[in-house]
C-alpha cells in the first residue's frame, strides 16, 4: 500500500503540490482529475521517488520510499510515465521483457508472463514486430504491457502508477486499457491512474482525487466528486450528472 501524508512539493521554487494525503489500497484503483498545471504528474513523480518532497512523506508499505532498494522496489512499484521511449530497434517482446528485469523468475516464466501481458494489453499480435515500427498508440499499450509484466499478476502488494495510458489510443483501446487495469486491481494491485476523461475515470475507478492549483479539491467515490459544482469549480464546465442508465456510474454530458 502507498501511504502519502500531508505532501508538498516545490519546483523551480514555486509550491506546485500542498497538503496532499491518501492511501492506495490493495484491489483498488483511485483515478487523479484535474486541469492542466493542478500538479498531477508532479504528483506521480513524487508518488515513485523521481521528486522529492518538499514537505510530508510517501510510504511504500510502511517504509519510506528512499529505503527501498532499486530491485526490491521494483517488485513492488511500476511506473507509466506520460510519455515512454525506446531508441532502439528491440522487438516487442523485448521490450516487455525488460519489465522482467528485477526479477530472478527463469526464462520460461518470463516468456509465460510477456505473453500473458501482451494480451491484457491488446498487443498480443505485435510480439515479433520492432518497436520502432509501431504507431503511437501501439507504442503506448506495449509500455502498458510491460509494466503489466514488472508485477504479473498484479497481487496484493504491488501498486501501480500510471500517467495518462489512454491519451494516444482509440475509443476501443482507451477500454481495453482501463479494463486491463481494472483486472490487474481486481488480482489485488493498487492503482492510481491520471486521466483527462472524466466519463472515463467514472466508469473504471473506484475513488476520484480531484486537484485544483496543487491542492485536493475533493477525494472520494466518483458520486460524490463528480458532481456539476465541483466540475464547474475546478474545469469551468457546465456540465449535466445523471446515472448511466445500465451500470449506475457517473454519466457527465456537457451542456
Amino acid at each position: 500500500m502507498l501511504d502519502v501524508e500531508n505532501l508538498c512539493l516545490k519546483r523551480a521554487g514555486q509550491e506546485v503540490l500542498r497538503d496532499i494525503s491518501l492511501k492506495l489500497h490493495p484491489g483498488q484503483i483511485l483515478g487523479v482529475l484535474g486541469p492542466n498545471g493542478a500538479g498531477k504528474s508532479s504528483l506521480l513523480g513524487a508518488l515513485c521517488g523521481e521528486l522529492a518532497p518538499s514537505g510530508g512523506r510517501v510510504h511504500l508499505d510502511g517504509r519510506a520510499l528512499a529505503e527501498w532498494d532499486g530491485p526490491e522496489r521494483a517488485r513492488r512499484l511500476a511506473v507509466l510515465p506520460q510519455t515512454s521511449s525506446l531508441g532502439f530497434g528491440f522487438s516487442v517482446e523485448e521490450v516487455v521483457g525488460l519489465g522482467r528485469l528485477p526479477h530472478a523468475s527463469g526464462q520460461q516464466r518470463d516468456r509465460e508472463v510477456i505473453a500473458a501481458a501482451l494480451k491484457a494489453a491488446d498487443a498480443q499480435h505485435l510480439g515479433e514486430r520492432s518497436y520502432l515500427a509501431l504507431s503511437g498508440g501501439e507504442r503506448q499499450r506495449v509500455h502498458l504491457a510491460r509494466v503489466l509484466a514488472q508485477l504479473w499478476p498484479g497481487e496484493a502488494g504491488t501498486t501501480l502508477l500510471l500517467d495518462e495510458p489512454t491519451s494516444a489510443l482509440d475509443p476501443l483501446h482507451q477500454h481495453t486499457t482501463l479494463q486491463a487495469v481494472r483486472d490487474f486491481a481486481n488480482n489485488g494491485a493498487a492503482v492510481l491512474v491520471i486521466l483527462h476523461d472524466l466519463n472515463l475515470a467514472a466508469r473504471y475507478c473506484d475513488h476520484i482525487l480531484l486537484l485544483e492549483q496543487g491542492r485536493c479539491h475533493a477525494l472520494d467515490t466518483p458520486q460524490q466528486v463528480l458532481t456539476p459544482t465541483a466540475l464547474r469549480r475546478v474545469f469551468g464546465i457546465d456540465v449535466l450528472v445523471q446515472p448511466h442508465p445500465e451500470r449506475g456510474h457517473p454519466l457527465i454530458i456537457t451542456r
